[in-house]
């Protein structure tokens, strides 16, 4: 598979996710879910103009870029010129809410002064593997690459005039098509479309569908066919258009902070508004998994891979989901997906697939399990529904006890339980950041039970057994406190420290503080720990690194989930001149659609790794809530 990294566009609707460059090339198509199926290898388009060599539109020296999203949409236009011809085309994709098809509208312009002679040009390679082999197959004007499980249909209502089965990339960059197959076993084929001849200052539309079919739900080899044929018949502009509605009133719907009626910067409007737009497309529409972005490297050259539901940066963005008001997004997140995910003793593993099922892990982490409960009661603090909470409590309770565990052998070293990793799954020990998020867990669960505590003290055995595990979960935080202060303090640095391994300066560390209220703000180890911080893990851009020597994707890259974190202790802490420093380093730093990255280079100052990271747009608007609570915007 062709390295692909960046997502420099997301269109989408519940069912179907697309990605793209900055110069409008299709690098990646979802269906079901925004994690699971990737169906996409290679889709290369491009023209022929009066005979002329291929023009690979999103990559030819004589074409010049630039590109936009329909404002406050989910709708994404690439505009290319080639100065050679002088042919203008205006490349717009979106997924219409209504129908599960992507849709790729090509307007082409003769800005020439003599007639231009135009064919249209695309290449498609699906991804296969030996138990999902894949075969193209031309019928009824449509490009059909199928495999047991699903066919990816390519056509338009224009008639193909050249196809190509077999051997078609090395034809298809000569661009060349032809061949007498009508079906082969190729994962990759070619087709083209005759525009004929426009004039100068004339303009000619042409429209590609893509379409994927659940080979269960339709046979290919007939039903597939009608359905294909009502697609044609859509009209394409009355599609756009509603879409373009959905997307306006969808936003406008979940613009709680009313930033859009604020005289405030246009990047923080257009973060804000890229953010809410983002959300819907990483939901998986049955279970309420969440993924922490569109994928970006699945043969794992470079990390582990992305587009998973970790539980504990669930909690953060549906934190975020509640910011924005899409409180049924996190109860299904909760009422469904943490609890088909829960496993038997309690725990939730590392990662899922956001349809529920466990998905490649290396450990497990204890902050996932403790983060749940933390998050079930910071969404009532908003919502203040107690159904909410009486339906999730036994889920709760089951966590609870596994975390007692967990603590009673951290506290008394008994070795028994196997070593979690800590928050950036790297370090396998007890982390500060790890128990803190415990400590949190069972002082939110004490005030779950004193919010439901009507509803279960039915009689004296109950009132009694609820009473003698609210002090035990109170004595146990207590607990974990003490420890914390103990263990990960170090003397010798005046700071705390993230582990007792390597003792290193870590921006977790600000977790026992902001979310978790561990420990105050202004408490001076506290402060003491922050001008560590400072010393050690703020880059020279302004940005924050995660940790100390943090060498991941070259290393000393700031991150955006770590600069927000400082911000949001700063604005606990009562320094806003200081969080509003770092509020505006994330903001300076998104890309031009404002999309935040996972990491920003220091010279560019835009992101440079997993364009669109969920947690990061969840950071974003948590700090923007808080900055304007505090009247600072």
């Amino acid at each position: 598979m062709r390295t692909k990294y960046f997502n420099d566009g997301i269109v989408g609707n519940r069912k179907i996710k697309a990605s793209f460059t900055k110069s409008g090339e299709m690098i990646r198509m979802f269906y079901g879910a925004a994690d699971y199926k990737q169906f996409i290898d290679t889709y290369h388009t491009g023209i022929k103009v009066n005979e002329s060599a291929l023009i690979y539109l999103h990559n030819d020296v004589n074409n010049t870029y630039s590109q936009e999203y329909i404002k406050d949409t989910n709708v994404l236009q690439t505009h290319i010129f080639n100065n050679y011809f002088k042919v203008r085309i205006t490349q717009t994709d979106f997924v219409p809410i209504s129908e599960n098809v992507l849709i790729k509208n090509y307007l082409f312009k003769n800005e020439n002064t003599i007639d231009l002679n135009i064919s249209f040009l695309v290449y498609s390679k699906i991804l296969r593997n030996l138990n999902n082999d894949t075969s193209g197959f031309v019928k009824n004007d449509t490009l059909l690459q199928y495999n047991h499980d699903f066919s990816v249909c390519t056509f338009s209502n224009e008639k193909i005039s050249s196809k190509q089965i077999n051997n078609a990339e090395n034809n298809f960059m000569q661009g060349t098509i032809g061949g007498k197959d009508y079906i082969g076993m190729s994962p990759d084929s070619s087709i083209s479309y005759n525009l004929k001849k426009l004039k100068p200052g004339e303009e000619k539309e042409l429209t590609i569908f893509v379409y994927i079919n659940k080979n269960r739900n339709k046979c290919m080899l007939n039903e597939l066919d009608d359905e294909i044929e009502r697609i044609k018949k859509l009209d394409v502009q009355n599609l756009k258009n509603n879409t373009i509605k959905y997307w306006r009133r969808y936003l406008k719907e979940h613009d709680t902070l009313n930033i859009n009626k604020k005289d405030v910067n246009s990047k923080i409007k257009r973060i804000y508004n890229r953010s809410i737009l983002l959300f819907p497309l990483i939901i998986h529409e049955k279970t309420g998994g969440i993924s922490a972005g569109i994928e970006v490297d699945e043969d794992k050259t470079k990390c582990g891979r992305y587009s998973y539901c970790w539980p504990r940066d669930g909690v953060f963005i549906t934190e975020a989901f509640d910011v924005v008001s899409m409180h049924e997004e996190t109860e299904k997140f909760y009422s469904c997906f943490c609890q088909m995910t829960q496993s038997k003793n309690g725990m939730w593993e590392q990662r899922f697939y956001t349809d529920g099922r466990l998905a490649p892990c290396w450990g497990y982490q204890i902050d996932e399990t403790a983060s749940v409960i933390f998050g079930i009661y910071a969404h009532y603090k908003v919502t203040k529904n107690k159904k909410f909470l009486k339906d999730n409590l036994k889920m709760c309770e089951t966590a609870i006890s596994f975390l007692e565990k967990y603590v009673e052998d951290v506290l008394y070293e008994k070795g028994k339980f196997q070593l979690s990793y800590d928050l950036w799954e790297e370090c396998e020990g007890i982390a500060f950041y790890s128990l803190s998020t415990i400590f949190a867990a069972f002082s939110a669960m004490v005030k779950i039970y004193g919010e439901i505590k009507p509803i279960l003290e039915t009689n004296k055995i109950k009132a009694d057994s609820l009473k003698r595990q609210l002090e035990n979960l109170e004595q146990k935080a207590a607990q974990i406190k003490e420890y914390c202060l103990k263990t990960f303090y170090d003397e010798e640095k005046k700071s705390f420290v993230r582990n007792t391994k390597d003792k290193k300066i870590d921006i977790s560390m600000l977790g026992p503080i902001v979310p978790f209220r561990m420990f105050s703000p202004n408490d001076k180890k506290v402060k003491n720990t922050i001008e560590r911080i400072n010393m050690t893990l703020r880059t020279y851009t302004g940005g924050y690194i995660r940790y100390e020597g943090d060498g991941y994707m070259g290393g000393y890259n700031p991150w955006p989930i770590a600069t927000l974190w400082m911000a949001w202790y700063y604005l606990e802490a009562g320094d806003n001149e200081k969080a509003l420093e770092n509020f505006s380093f994330v903001t300076n730093s998104a890309s031009g659609h404002g999309f935040l990255g996972e990491q920003v280079n220091n010279d560019a100052m835009k992101p440079s790794w997993v364009i669109g990271l969920t947690w990061s747009h969840a950071m974003y608007l948590l700090t923007l809530e808080k900055i304007i609570e505090k009247g600072l915007l």
